[in-house]
């Protein structure tokens, strides 16, 4: 079963926004759009939080991803989220292994990096990956003793 995918972005990001959404629309997934819903100028921590509540509420059956023009501030914004686990990617390999050894949860993307393609080959790299836990259990285990002290 597909995961339901919560999206986000700026006024940066939006023209992205809307390829990604299309693009996951095509294979099946359910897509809920956060906003933003122009390419008027906005504040992306709104969209942050609406992706990353979204996501907190349905963290086994969830992913998120949020756009922005670098796609830093977003996550930033993302990881200030318990329970989100959130990574910039603008290559293939970093987003299959984000989600590989970081059981990451959403994914950041910034459109003014990167063309619609590359991010489309990331969006499925990061979508495609699944966690191996093991050894990286450990990891992601300390990373929420971080976020909880």
């Amino acid at each position: 079963m597909k995961r339901i995918i919560y999206i986000g972005a700026d006024s940066a990001g939006y023209t992205l926004k809307e390829e990604v959404k299309a693009h996951l629309d095509s294979l099946g997934y359910k897509v809920e759009d956060m906003g933003c819903h122009s390419t008027e100028s906005c504040h992306y921590p709104e969209y942050a939080v609406k992706v990353c509540k979204n996501v907190q509420a349905n963290l086994e059956g969830s992913f998120g991803i949020l756009i922005c023009g670098t796609g830093i501030g977003m996550s930033m914004c993302a990881n200030k989220h318990r329970g989100i686990r959130a990574a910039v990617c603008g290559d293939t390999y970093s987003a299959k292994m984000t989600r590989c050894h970081n059981d990451a949860n959403l994914l950041c993307i910034g459109a003014r990096v990167i063309g619609s393609c590359l991010a489309l080959d990331i969006v499925d790299a990061f979508l495609g990956a699944e966690y191996e836990g093991g050894r990286h259990a450990i990891r992601v285990k300390m990373m929420e003793d971080i976020e909880n002290s």
